[in-house]
């Protein structure tokens, strides 16, 4: 285990962590915000002073980098900079319970978006810009981030692909040119360009720049932090149109709008995941409009709050435009479903993913077929290329964890007497990075009503979920520890 590269690693991520904090910093003090000026001034210092401490005692770190390495260097990244990222609450005051603030920072790395806030609007400028940025920086991934703005180590030696593969979500993590660190570099190209366009779009509606700019920035990383009591339903509905555009834009994997740059239009148009995903969402909306005509005076009300909460939950966002626990049995019942499967793999959205229910599903078809044609060989293919088989098992490892953890999570957090709606649709909404669940915790509730032990688990669980299980797992093997 190369502990000294790890940490020299960390030491960059933690001094990455600082800078982001600098604009925050800088909005409390225009807005006079003393105890956010505090806080942050004080949290800058002390994640600069770690990160200076790491590089020093790691700074003569061989460069040999493994699987194994990537892996433990993702999860304990993301750890470290929740841990720290969580500082300028505790310090303001403005959370001053550290697991509760731990809470809320996870939530918003890993873009969960589930608060324990009741009172957003309360807190000041600055921490909810910072609450709508770790959506953004989250979204697409702190450690692409670092490997797209400066050489990382030995090209030779494997890192930047350990750790791209470690961090991205999907059932496989691919090149979109020869080199990984240009990769990441077009990842965030194209993540900022969306972006921007976002804030545009918010803009023309006539939002005002700082709700533009954390609403944008919530949605490009399909977070769900809002800075207002009622998420998005006081906004106009151009501009709720607007948001359930650019979510399911930022549901779709990266790779697609590459593919457009480089006006290959018709290899985008027959990726399976894609135009699976399109299908279950306009689907979707067309089942749960039905199902809720009559609770909205127009037809053109009942769609767009039926396009907004499809986009939202299956994008893995969270925004809210409607009191969606409201709804009938049969539309919540989707909405559920939405949650489990999650946006496109290589997006920002978190869930199950729809590559790997696409990966499940033809690979349970080949077996039926298998059982009425034993001699014929049979292959799983997507976009017309055949899938490695342990692509395929990998993927059924997957579903088998994913659901032991649900269930799992589900009984520890019954200890607080919630109903079995609350639980398991809160279980749900952590480890899938939804936000928003059902009964207790759904579109106008919090999750302040959960006990410490409860909390740390859903922490667990958002965590589990960005990372895609893995990474987290490994850590509480003795296995991983072991020196070989």
């Amino acid at each position: 285990m190369n502990y000294k590269m790890m940490g020299k690693f960390i030491s960059r991520i933690l001094l990455v962590e600082a800078v982001f904090m600098v604009p925050a910093l800088l909005i409390s003090v225009f807005s006079g915000e003393m105890k956010s000026v505090l806080g942050f001034s004080l949290s800058i210092l002390i994640i600069f002073l770690l990160a200076i401490f790491l590089h020093l005692i790691c700074g003569n770190s061989s460069k040999s980098f493994y699987a194994r390495e990537g892996l433990v260097c993702v999860g304990l990244s993301w750890i470290v900079i929740s841990f720290l990222g969580c500082l300028p609450f505790v310090i303001s005051g403005a959370i001053p319970n550290f697991v509760d603030a731990l809470f809320e920072t996870v939530s918003g790395f890993t873009t969960t978006g589930a608060t324990i806030l009741n009172e957003v609007e309360g807190m000041p400028y600055g921490l909810l810009y910072w609450r709508s940025f770790t959506h953004w920086i989250g979204g697409m991934g702190v450690l692409v981030f670092v490997l797209a703005i400066g050489s990382s180590g030995d090209s030779k030696s494997g890192f930047t692909m350990h750790l791209l593969r470690a961090e991205s979500p999907g059932p496989k993590v691919g090149k979109l040119v020869p080199k990984m660190k240009t990769t990441a570099e077009i990842l965030y190209a194209i993540y900022i360009i969306l972006t921007v366009i976002n804030i545009i779009f918010l803009l023309i509606g006539k939002m005002p720049l700082f709700d533009a700019v954390c609403t944008a920035l919530g949605t490009a990383g399909t977070g769900g932090f809002g800075i207002k009591n009622d998420s998005i339903a006081g906004y106009s509905p151009y501009i709720q149109n607007v948001c359930t555009i650019f979510m399911l834009l930022f549901g779709v994997n990266f790779s697609c709008f590459y593919m457009l740059l480089i006006k290959q239009v018709k290899s985008v148009w027959k990726d399976e995941e894609l135009r699976f995903y399109l299908g279950t969402v306009l689907a979707s909306i067309a089942l749960i409009a039905w199902n809720i005509r009559g609770f909205y005076g127009t037809i053109e009300e009942t769609i767009r709050h039926a396009a907004f909460q499809v986009a939202s939950i299956v994008t893995t966002t969270g925004y809210a435009t409607t009191d969606f626990d409201l709804w009938p049995a049969f539309s919540k019942m989707i909405l559920l479903m939405l949650m489990l499967v999650g946006a496109c793999a290589g997006s920002t959205g978190g869930g199950f993913k729809f590559g790997r229910l696409l990966l499940i599903l033809k690979s349970i078809k080949r077996n039926v077929q298998q059982v009425l044609k034993p001699q014929k060989i049979q292959v799983v293919r997507v976009n017309g290329q055949s899938i490695d088989e342990r692509v395929l098992e990998n993927t059924n490892a997957y579903l088998a964890i994913y659901v032991i953890i649900i269930v799992v999570s589900c009984i520890l957090v019954a200890v607080d007497e919630f109903s079995l709606t609350t639980n398991i649709s809160a279980v749900i909404a952590c480890f899938n990075n939804i936000g928003p669940g059902f009964d207790a915790v759904g579109a106008t509730c919090s999750f302040s009503g959960f006990g410490y032990f409860s909390k740390l688990v859903l922490i667990v669980d958002m965590l589990a979920g960005r990372l895609e299980i893995f990474p987290i797992f490994i850590l509480f093997l003795r296995d991983t520890w072991k020196h070989r």
